[in-house]
């Protein structure tokens, strides 16, 4: 892992910037789509894609990649944007986002797209997909890490808890899931809807080692899956608060924002207010 440097620092910070404008541009033109969670996900999917995973965008298959399993596949606008950016498919082709006939299905489908490792939609099955990946890769003495995106609402599901204690029991150090801990879902506040608290310890529990991040900083969200990666004896998991809708002042914290795209004049409003945030993005090497 390179060191992080103040250029690249930036570099990712203006990146997950172009990434949540992205995101916008892609809702408004679907007319459907979740707004609030591939917003407050941006940062963390730039420092993945741009700086933590081992990944090769122009050979999408080289078996020593990462693996990346998004289980909740509602965000899936923040994963596109983020593979295209990276150099997957054109980024023009993000517009396309929901449209009949179009790789950018309202869920990611493995197989529609490079870099697109498992077909997602049922909540809270993610972490078991994950689990069968790293278990393969211990089976198979391969070196590469697995990581697992998971919603903090969808920890409604039992079967995700059925993965956490099997990944803990087997003590598979080689996946390092994140929450979205926003605390919304889309009928309101997660510890209205389903208290989920102590999360934390629910983890540790199992045999997991956790860690609480910023999930908008970057500089700790690469610094919490190094020490992940120095973890031989259990799985890790990294909670991630993070602001739903952040970066668009009036989706922020707003969980009626879970489920609905901006209309055009929202969105209008929406991408003054990023670009004027941040500004002309820059290559890491100028």
């Amino acid at each position: 892992m390179e060191i992080l440097r103040e250029k690249k620092l930036k570099f990712l910070e203006q990146m997950a910037n172009v990434i949540r404008q992205d995101i916008i541009e892609m809702l408004v033109e679907a007319g459907s789509g979740h707004s609030a969670g591939p917003l407050g996900m941006a940062d963390v999917f730039t420092a993945l894609y741009f700086h933590i995973l081992n990944h090769n965008p122009k050979k999408p298959n080289w078996p020593d990649r990462d693996r990346l399993v998004l289980s909740n596949g509602h965000i899936c606008p923040v994963k596109y944007a983020a593979l295209a950016r990276a150099g997957y498919f054109p980024v023009e082709e993000l517009k396309t986002l929901r449209k009949l006939g179009s790789r950018l299905q309202g869920h990611p489908h493995r197989g529609a797209l490079p870099g697109v490792e498992t077909t997602s939609g049922p909540l809270g099955s993610g972490l078991s997909q994950a689990a069968g990946i790293a278990l393969a890769a211990r089976m198979d003495k391969n070196k590469y890490r697995v990581y697992c995106l998971m919603s903090d609402g969808e920890h409604d599901s039992g079967n995700l808890w059925e993965a956490a204690i099997f990944i803990g029991k087997n003590r598979l150090s080689n996946i390092t899931a994140i929450i979205d801990r926003n605390n919304i879902q889309i009928d309101g506040f997660t510890e209205d809807v389903m208290p989920l608290e102590p999360l934390r310890e629910k983890y540790e529990s199992f045999n997991w080692h956790v860690l609480e991040i910023d999930g908008h900083n970057i500089e700790a969200i690469i610094d919490a899956v190094n020490e992940a990666k120095a973890i031989y004896e259990k799985p890790t998991l990294i909670i991630a608060h993070t602001i739903p809708g952040k970066g668009v002042s009036f989706m922020e914290q707003d969980y009626l924002w879970h489920g609905k795209p901006p209309k055009s004049e929202e969105a209008k409003t929406a991408l003054h207010q990023l670009r004027t945030l941040g500004g002309k993005i820059k290559s890491e090497h100028e």
